[in-house]
């Protein structure tokens, strides 16, 4: 019996995502399985069945009729979500160890940066002086996580190991070990009043666009030794508000930003975040993908689709994560 046709349509411009590379992969994991490109023209769009996307042009999936399942290749999906298209057929975004560990490293890589004054450190440096300032310990700091899934409890329980007072937001009730957690919107303000290096992996959805802004950076602590609070987005461009942002580090609100997410990727030569003295720019490789461990996940759960059982890690189209 043929197997249904799997396409991969993939829009990433980068060498991450070079469709040449994500074919190579799902060609050494599907097996006899026919692959269609996503640059490919002929063929039939209803002998595919499955879609492992990032970044699909708007209206694209809809021209395969008889489409069961679509994977999303990296781990936000509120792209997808935007597509008043998109058919209405099973979402599985990407959940595999990888991924999460990999978050987790840029995580704590940026709040031992900020905690261990690399900025001011690295200046010192360029400038030759000799000028150490006093370091306190871990646990002198309270890092807040806003988004508690995957992402974010991992982040949170290494956190911990650190030696860190660790606080975490969420919509829904979580609990972790060793965490304080918080949820809903009543207790955002008590959360935010305990956090020194706010952490964001928060999906994108209607109710979290534009949620780092000014009003939110203003009720962050200020009463640690960092003497003014730190923002890390490794979560979605379209949660912050960049010019809340400059305008926060300009007037001392915010101290410091690690930024790996842009309302505008790549970033133009223009933008004040690439020079910026308190701003930390990567370019969206905080978890950067891994076609290996991907392609494998996504093999596993047709495998397990066509074999009756349940899929793993479906989106909420309500909740749009």
């Amino acid at each position: 019996m043929k197997k249904g046709t799997l396409a991969l349509l993939i829009h990433g411009g980068t060498e991450n995502w070079s469709l040449e590379r994500w074919e190579r992969r799902f060609h050494d994991v599907c097996g006899d399985r026919p692959l269609r490109l996503a640059t490919e023209k002929g063929g039939d769009p209803a002998d595919v069945r499955y879609a492992a996307v990032w970044k699909p042009v708007p209206g694209e999936l809809a021209s395969f009729p008889n489409l069961k399942v679509i994977f999303n290749l990296g781990a936000g999906v509120d792209a997808l979500m935007a597509d008043k298209t998109l058919p209405k057929v099973p979402l599985v975004r990407v959940s595999v160890g990888d991924l999460t560990g990999r978050m987790t490293e840029y995580v704590v890589l940026h709040v031992l940066m900020h905690h261990r004054q690399e900025l001011y450190l690295r200046q010192s440096q360029r400038e030759k002086r000799w000028a150490p300032r006093h370091q306190w310990a871990a646990g002198a700091l309270t890092v807040g996580v806003m988004g508690l899934g995957t992402l974010g409890a991992d982040a949170a329980e290494v956190l911990v190991r650190l030696g860190f007072q660790v606080v975490g937001w969420s919509n829904s009730p979580k609990t972790i070990k060793g965490v304080e957690c918080f949820h809903g919107k009543t207790q955002l303000d008590a959360f935010l009043r305990r956090t020194d290096i706010l952490v964001s992996l928060l999906p994108l959805t209607p109710d979290t666009h534009g949620i780092l802004n000014r009003e939110l950076f203003s009720k962050l602590n200020r009463s640690s030794p960092l003497g003014a609070p730190v923002l890390i987005n490794a979560g979605r461009g379209g949660l912050q508000n960049e010019a809340d942002i400059l305008s926060c580090l300009d007037d001392g609100t915010l101290g410091a930003v690690s930024l790996d997410v842009y309302q505008v990727e790549p970033q133009p030569a223009d933008s004040p975040f690439w020079t910026h003295p308190k701003v930390v720019l990567t370019p969206h490789n905080a978890a950067d993908t891994d076609a290996d461990e991907i392609s494998k996940y996504v093999a596993r759960q047709i495998d397990r689709f066509e074999g009756g059982q349940a899929l793993e890690n479906l989106v909420d189209p309500d909740r749009g994560y």
